[in-house]
This record gives C-alpha cells, structure tokens and sequence, in this order.
C-alpha cells in the first residue's frame, strides 16, 4: 500500500537570534519530541496561508511579513511529510501575546533539543557556528566548527571547480561562496554548497523573494540602512564591519564596539563583527551583541 503524503506548513519564529519551540505531545505523530510550530495544510489553501492560519492559532499572534524558507521532502516508515518552511520576525509587542507552552531557545540550544528527523536539515540551517573564517585559499578549511568564506580572487571556472570536487560533502556545508560564483558552477556543486554571500551592492540590488529558497544567506552590511535591509528581503545573518581599522582598508571609517552594538542590538538575525578582530575577542564582541566573528589575518591560525 503507498504511502500517504501530507504536506505541512512550518514556521521559524525568530526574535533577537532566538527560536520559538514547543513540545509535542506523545499522542501525537512523531510524540515526545520538540518541535516548530505549524500544521497540515488543507484544502483550498497555498502553505503560506496555512502557515499564518497555524501560527494565529496555535501561537496567538498575527505576522503579516514572512519569508519562503525551504521546502523538505522526508519519508518516515508509515508517512511522507512536504515540510513547506516559512520563517518570520517576532516583534517586542507581540511577545506577551504568544500562547503556553511554546518557548525561545538559542541557536545553540537547538542541536541538543529532541526534534524529528526531518527536521535535521533546518537545524543544520538555524546553526551558525561562531566563528567564519576568511581565506582564498581553499585548504584553509577548518577541521573544527568553524565556516570558511572562500573569497576566491580567480575566474577561472574550471579550476574552481577542480578544488571544490576534491572536497567531501560535509566540508562543502562547511563553506561559504559568493553569490555571483555559485551561479557559474555546475549544478552538482551548487546543490551541495549551502552558504552564499552577498556584497552590500548585491544586497541591495535583491528585492524581498529574491533569494535562493533553500539556501542560506549571510549579507555585508556597513550602515543601518544595509543591515536593515537584510532582514527585509530575510537573509539568515550578515556581516557587520568594520569594527576596528584593518591593515587592507586602512582608510575606512571604522564602527567601534559602541556604534556596533547600537546597529547589532535590535536584529532579529546573528550577526559577526569583522575588521580588526580576532577569535579571542569573542566573549567581548557578544557583550556587544555579536553573535559571532569574521576575520581574515588574524583567524589564519585556525584548523
């Protein structure tokens, strides 16, 4: 007998980079596990509406601004489940409204939390290790958690993909490309890279729906206006810089800790400082509301 198919509408809640969860209940398909909240989709409706619908009432607000997020496939022994994911912005007034038992969890949090298996692939999505290295050299790729951007300086195609074919698939998740590079490789590769990059000129030239659903974005941003921007159009994190002056742009006006925090304090999205840091200045830079760090010369040590 074939499987039944259901398709199911989910939501990834989003407020100061944290996730709203809750907890299925044992009589449930897939009981005793967290979960995100959403439902089946029903007749007559597209999954963005299920999406609103299932969030009004199992959560208990309205958000009129979501984002297409992906779209999972998952086979399970009895059922198969089209997980159709839309992610959206809690702002500070509705948080008092939101209904028991569903709770905010941090990224970090979420890896140890007890989700389904479909789920695995959202969670590898929502977290971002704290740490991003930025190298044009590929076989910098760090062992341990850390994400490489590889900030190739080459056009030649043919070689690129030489370098990335060479590499297995768990650091191909590892790495970060920029958007205008992923284009131009051939499709086996674009499927396996998950990350992509976005300079501010890009960024700003995207309009909200235009990013790739199913990939996850980080976006350079330099002002309010870009990192504003970046959550509009709902890119995952952005590059915040710079902090300090740099050795390679030594003439830039620099942010500072203080102007920093002031930009980085209300995103709902994480954000790495870059320019002028180094790995140890992490716990200082969180206090400042980072969630993590980027930089070039002085993360070289990092394997």
């Amino acid at each position: 007998m074939a499987k039944a198919i259901v398709d199911v509408a989910i939501a990834i809640l989003l407020h100061k980079a944290k996730v709203l969860v809750g907890w299925r209940q044992a009589n449930q398909h897939q009981g005793n596990k967290h979960e995100f909240p959403g439902g089946k989709v029903e007749a007559g409706e597209t999954p963005e509406q299920a999406c609103r619908r299932e969030i009004y009432e199992e959560v208990g607000i309205g958000l009129k601004e979501w984002h297409a997020f992906d779209v999972i496939r998952h086979e399970y022994e009895d059922i198969i489940v089209n997980l159709h994911l839309f992610h959206a912005f809690v702002p500070d007034e509705l948080l008092n409204l939101i209904h028991q038992p569903w709770a905010w969890y941090s990224r970090d949090q979420l890896i140890d939390l007890n989700f389904p298996k479909a789920n695995a692939a959202i969670l590898q999505r929502l977290s971002w290790p704290h740490l991003i290295k930025i190298s044009d050299q590929i076989d910098a790729l760090p062992q341990q958690q850390v994400l490489l951007y590889w900030r190739i300086q080459t056009d030649d195609i043919q070689q690129i993909e030489q370098q990335l074919d060479a590499l297995k698939d768990d650091q191909l998740r590892k790495l970060i490309i920029n958007l205008d590079l992923w284009k131009k490789l051939n499709v086996g590769l674009q499927n396996k890279i998950q990350t992509l990059h976005l300079k501010q000129s890009q960024l700003m030239s995207l309009s909200k729906g235009g990013l790739i659903v199913g990939k996850r974005f980080i976006a350079a941003c330099h002002d309010a206006v870009s990192l504003q921007y970046a959550q509009h159009i709902g890119c995952d994190a952005v590059f915040l810089s710079p902090v300090h002056a740099t050795e390679t742009h030594p003439e830039t006006k620099v942010l500072g800790w203080d102007r920093f925090q002031e930009l980085a304090q209300n995103s709902d999205i994480p954000i790495f400082a870059l320019g002028g840091v180094a790995p140890a200045d992490l716990e200082q830079a969180q206090k400042h509301h980072a969630y993590g760090l980027a930089g070039i010369r002085q993360f070289s040590s990092i394997d």
